[in-house]
């Protein structure tokens, strides 16, 4: 299952995008990040890169 952001939870710092594999993570409003559930890889290191934990 792909990972998903947590929207309020994401402070827009970026990590999550400059860390994914595959660039499937872009900047929506806010700053804030949104996963391509179909770009998605499923690896982990958005989720351990992210500061405030709002990857699942």
């Amino acid at each position: 299952m792909a990972k998903q952001i947590i929207e309020e939870n994401c402070i827009g710092c970026g990590f999550c995008e400059r860390t994914c594999i595959v660039g499937c993570i872009s900047q929506i409003k806010d700053k804030k990040r949104f996963i391509d559930s179909n770009a998605c890889v499923d690896c982990g290191a958005c989720q351990l890169a992210c500061p405030s934990k709002c990857i699942v």
